[in-house]
């Protein structure tokens, strides 16, 4: 009897375990939300006007004065870039500082550490999923008719979500030993952000270079799905969306066990 009672035993464990770790995820996403919004007088509003502000700045700069503007639906186009790369960069920024700024739950024994990247990543996603409705409207406006690859749309934000946590593993453990790997991160994304096509098209003879940037792939992915198809950055296709969840599935796990090699010199190095 109490070698049958003992799988019994660590399955209810387990479940208890995972249900703990669900909810200590949901505390500390909905506490980095409440501080990112403290004393704000709009507290979360900020989530649309942020990305409203720069989507009428580049609207004008790009669809008015420096260009003889031929996209379709501009302003959705350059919409829909923002709200992806404005979720993959805040993300990654605010994770590579994940263990350092958290230096009190770090040291209490037993703290699951490898939840804070994905605290950050996911509270950028609920970012993201807030502002989908005010994109839905400029796709209204523009005269954009969804259709049936709208229900890819989760498939592509799993991606999307799988890839960022797979770099801010490795991004958050590095900063712990290199501090300058957030002030190095910040360059490199100010480069790839001009490189993702957020309010231009690639041009052809340069677009077998582009494909390579996979915020590029995810942001076409997106207005593929959304926007018409004469509106997409370049039209790679799907198979680079294939071979990127391909890498990202090998990412994935590798970066969590760098993080939880990384994670056992945490306590020293903090």
């Amino acid at each position: 009897m109490a070698s049958r009672s003992q799988p019994i035993t660590q399955k209810r464990w387990t479940h208890r375990n995972w249900v703990q770790r669900r909810d200590l995820l949901w505390g500390l996403i909905s506490r980095d939300i409440k501080l990112l919004y403290n004393r704000s007088a709009l507290g979360i509003a900020w989530m649309l006007i942020n990305p409203l502000m720069q989507l009428v700045v580049y609207a004008f700069v790009f669809g008015v004065l420096l260009v003889n503007n031929s996209i379709p639906n501009f302003t959705s186009f350059i919409f829909s870039g923002l709200l992806v790369w404005t979720w993959f960069q805040s993300s990654l920024t605010e994770a590579t500082g994940a263990i350092v700024h958290n230096r009190s739950l770090i040291r209490q024994p037993g703290f699951p550490v490898a939840v804070l990247p994905v605290v950050n990543v996911a509270t950028g996603l609920i970012h993201f999923v807030m502002s989908l409705p005010i994109l839905l409207i400029f796709l209204w406006v523009d005269g954009v008719q969804l259709h049936a690859k709208l229900l890819l749309l989760p498939l592509l934000m799993a991606l999307q979500f799988a890839l960022t946590v797979s770099l801010a593993y490795v991004l958050a453990a590095l900063n712990v030993t290199f501090r300058d790997t957030q002030h190095t991160l910040g360059v490199l994304l100010q480069m790839l952000f001009y490189f993702s096509a957020i309010f231009y098209q690639v041009p052809t003879e340069y677009s077998q270079i582009f494909q390579f940037n996979p915020v590029l792939i995810l942001i076409d992915g997106y207005r593929s799905i959304l926007l018409a198809p004469e509106a997409t950055t370049n039209s790679f296709g799907w198979m680079p969306l294939v071979i990127l969840t391909a890498i990202t599935a090998i990412l994935l796990p590798l970066g969590h066990r760098i993080f939880q090699r990384q994670s056992e010199r945490f306590v020293e190095e903090l």
